[in-house]
């Protein structure tokens, strides 16, 4: 009989540490590191990122810079009017879309990624300055 008590009272004691534990507030940390940092040419007024993180648009008066996460850098610029100063990301249809307030204005930024390659030392046919080229990739297999 003496050995039921101490179990149940054994039993008892870790039930009600459990539940002393499970009452206090947990202590958490955050650990942040940081990554890498981009020291740019002029003021960022707004910035978004693509869904996938490959690009960080970012608006500065006068310009759209496209940072490229894979590349580290700045890969492309685009002119826009400086009376734009707010910026967003349409991942639907890969649209940037820049707004300015006083101007009462939306423009809509079709982004495409066009894949450049060499084409020296490659078999072709017709001109060489051919204002359009269209390359055939195929697998015989």
């Amino acid at each position: 009989m003496m050995k039921a008590s101490i179990r149940t009272g054994i039993s008892l004691l870790v039930s009600v540490l459990c539940l002393l534990s499970m009452a206090r507030p947990s202590q958490a940390e955050i650990e942040w590191t940081e990554k890498k940092q981009l020291k740019l040419e002029a003021t960022p007024l707004d910035m978004a990122t693509s869904p996938d993180g490959k690009w960080v648009i970012v608006l500065t008066p006068g310009e759209l810079l496209v940072y490229s996460a894979p590349e580290d850098k700045v890969t492309d610029r685009f002119p826009v009017d400086k009376v734009f100063d707010k910026l967003a990301y349409s991942a639907a249809d890969e649209t940037v879309i820049v707004s300015s307030s006083s101007g009462k204005t939306l423009k809509f930024i079709q982004l495409d990624v066009v894949q450049k390659f060499s084409m020296a030392g490659l078999p072709f046919k017709g001109l060489e300055n051919a204002p359009v080229t269209i390359a055939v990739f195929s697998d015989y297999q």
